[in-house]
């Protein structure tokens, strides 16, 4: 993922040098001005039924309660070897039209089941978790959960990687243009790439990747602008994944999860703009 980033920012500062526009014309809402933001996120997510199939079982946890896990240490934030060990999100944006905007972001939440007391559905067959002794038929049954005998979370990465539309306009700018307010919202799609780590049986796995499934979404931000090069901004989101087939054991294809929720999501990111193929064509012209 570093390596990915550090291409992306290579291949933005090349274009940029090669197409420098006028001092007079660069405009964030135009054709052709990109970008590119860094940042970190909080999630919250909605009740879901857990499925888990695999050799010997197939039984689903209803009503599961998950939460997000932001980093404690300041310094994984600010730490060149560590900073993508939390919450991220980075996207690239391109102009394609006045006040619209393709991008591609990549969302790096995480999902950890919480312990708790939930409804048992499914089977069983005995002998295959000595640890909890869960062994039959059940429906509707009441189990708790405790992390160190069941438990399941995508921490190094619920990875939600999508492409958007997104309209961008400009709502405030200052005498020169040191300083201005625009406003993004949009919708989006893609696939889901899952790190799981998952608990049973006496048998613990650690990353498991897998292309789990999909998600849409929807999002709005308020981005203010300095210089017309930097901004900082700040985004809510919120939309629906479905996690079709989440790998829970990296030597068993068969041994997969699976479930559908709901995500709500915010992020404060910083960011810089770039202008391509904006000619001084009215260089004076006001920007309405």
């Amino acid at each position: 993922m570093k390596k990915l980033l550090l291409i992306c920012l290579v291949l933005i500062c090349s274009l940029a040098q090669a197409q420098q526009p006028s001092k007079n014309n660069k405009r964030s809402t135009a054709k052709g001005a990109m970008f590119f933001y860094w940042g970190y996120n909080r999630s919250a997510y909605t009740k879901s039924n857990l499925r888990f199939i695999g050799p010997g079982y197939d039984f689903t946890l209803k009503g599961v309660v998950a939460h997000d896990r932001p980093s404690q240490d300041i310094k994984t934030y600010v730490s060149l070897t560590d900073f993508t060990v939390p919450q991220f999100n980075f996207r690239i944006g391109y102009n394609i039209k006045k006040n619209w905007a393709i991008t591609l972001g990549y969302d790096h939440m995480k999902y950890v089941m919480a312990d708790g007391t939930y409804s048992l559905n499914g089977t069983i067959n005995p002998g295959v978790d000595p640890v909890t002794n869960w062994s039959g038929t059940y429906t509707n049954q009441p189990v708790v959960t405790q992390s160190n005998t069941f438990h399941y979370e995508n921490t190094n990465g619920l990875n939600y990687i999508h492409a958007d539309i997104s309209n961008v306009f400009k709502v405030y700018q200052s005498d020169k243009a040191r300083f201005a307010l625009t406003t993004l919202w949009g919708f989006g799609t893609g696939p889901i790439l899952s790190f799981n780590d998952f608990t049973f049986a006496g048998q613990k796995d650690v990353a498991t990747v897998s292309l789990s499934g999909f998600g849409v979404s929807a999002h709005a931000g308020l981005r203010a602008e300095f210089f017309r090069r930097v901004f900082v901004q700040a985004n809510v989101g919120t939309g629906f994944i479905d996690q079709a087939r989440v790998k829970t054991r990296p030597n068993d294809y068969d041994s997969h999860a699976k479930q559908v929720f709901a995500y709500g999501e915010g992020n404060i990111v910083v960011g810089a703009l770039f202008y391509l193929n904006q000619g001084d064509k009215c260089g004076g012209c006001p920007n309405w």
